[in-house]
């Protein structure tokens, strides 16, 4: 039996997949979301075999569920389904194991449910998605996956091999290179330091204060936390542009 979580933000699209799943057999739908966000929550909680997404959501697309849900344990398989056909070689780029053109036809799905079916456990591991600018950052804590949003993110510092995701509320870890977060959010952040992305949205000002070795260095001050990030020799000069 393959379980399988639906999720349109079209209530007659959903009911028109939960009919075609009704003529397939071995197959039994576990959940049904509107959003990308809501059927991650709910991916979480059902642990689906395969996740029929479509492309074009609100607060969060299938595109982006997609990459989250690859971080989720056991990974659900991933089917697209979209009305738009421009989207194609996006989500053949993310590696899924099919792409359903709406009107989606019972033949047509069930070729893709049967692809689900016979996808071996190493050919799912090899499902990994090339990464696009997220709107979310996914953190593992205790057995759950918390999406966390990128622009409720006031700094993000390298510690060891973590990475702190600092929000006004308070700190996440996660395990993410600093340089590839750089890359993909580079628009959002500024570096600060070597270990330091911060987003300039969240910069009150600047001070100079005594370091540990009791010598003077700039510090940015940040909104609505008391920590201070401290500002390199290299990056002085985002103080004199400021």
């Amino acid at each position: 039996m393959l379980t399988i979580l639906i999720a349109d933000d079209e209530t007659p699209a959903r009911n028109r997949l939960r009919d075609l799943l009704g003529d397939i057999a071995e197959v039994e739908i576990v959940a049904e979301a509107k959003n990308g966000k809501q059927a991650l929550d709910l991916a979480m909680q059902t642990k689906p075999d395969l996740m029929l997404l479509d492309i074009r959501m609100p607060l969060m697309d299938g595109i982006e569920a997609a990459q989250h849900a690859q971080k989720l344990e056991p990974k659900p398989h991933i089917i697209f389904t979209t009305a738009f056909d421009a989207y194609a070689m996006k989500a053949f780029d993310l590696n899924a194991i099919d792409y359903l053109l709406k009107p989606i036809r019972l033949e047509r799905l069930q070729t893709a449910i049967d692809k689900a079916h016979a996808l071996k456990p190493k050919q799912l591991e090899a499902l990994k998605p090339q990464q696009k600018m997220r709107s979310h950052v996914s953190i593992h804590e205790r057995g759950r996956v918390i999406l966390v949003p990128i622009e409720q993110i006031i700094y993000l510092r390298a510690e060891l091999k973590y990475i702190t995701v600092r929000t006004a509320e308070r700190e996440y870890l996660i395990e993410e290179s600093l340089t590839h977060l750089e890359t993909e959010f580079g628009e959002r952040f500024i570096r600060l330091h070597r270990n330091c992305l911060v987003a300039p949205v969240f910069i009150t000002g600047y001070e100079k204060r005594l370091n540990e070795a009791n010598e003077e260095r700039w510090v940015a001050l940040l909104k609505g936390i008391p920590e201070t990030v401290a500002i390199s020799r290299r990056q002085q000069h985002l103080v004199r542009e400021s």
